[in-house]
């Protein structure tokens, strides 16, 4: 009889073992995606700032805080004018602004001026934006490294 029932458990675990659903989770496939999106946003993250590259002149000023992304014009090196990252005619940049502007003449807009460009290129950037009403316009620059 003790034979039997030996026999019986044994062919019950069997089964048992065969047809259990497993019951844990296995998250290192998981943590592996995550940390591979980690590493791809850390890297790609700076390269999202800025559309045009140039060279900002630098100051001691602070950074402003803003919740929104401004609009950003940028006149580059060679004197060319980009709304965003845009290349576009000087003559039609406030049409164009006008016409984006989701806050109207309140919409915070951002000039960008290469350091190397011209004093009166960058001025006359932003006559046509005070001449055309907006009221809200600032000069980017980078942090002074040395104090």
């Amino acid at each position: 009889m003790g034979a039997s029932l030996g026999s019986m458990r044994g062919s019950r675990r069997g089964k048992r073992g065969r047809h259990t659903p497993m019951s844990e989770i296995n998250v290192t496939p998981f943590v592996d995606v995550m940390l591979v999106l980690l590493i791809i946003f850390m890297v790609a993250a700076p390269l999202l700032t800025v559309g045009v590259p140039i060279d900002l002149p630098e100051t001691r000023a602070k950074a402003l805080q803003s919740d929104k992304d401004p609009l950003t014009v940028t006149v580059a090196v060679d004197g060319k004018v980009y709304l965003q990252d845009q290349e576009i005619p000087i003559e039609e940049l406030v049409a164009k602004l006008q016409a984006i502007a989701s806050e109207g003449y309140e919409e915070r807009i951002f000039v960008r001026g290469d350091n190397k460009v011209g004093y009166g290129a960058v001025m006359q950037v932003m006559g046509r934006l005070n001449a055309a009403g907006f009221k809200r316009i600032g000069l980017v620059t980078d942090q002074e490294k040395n104090g």
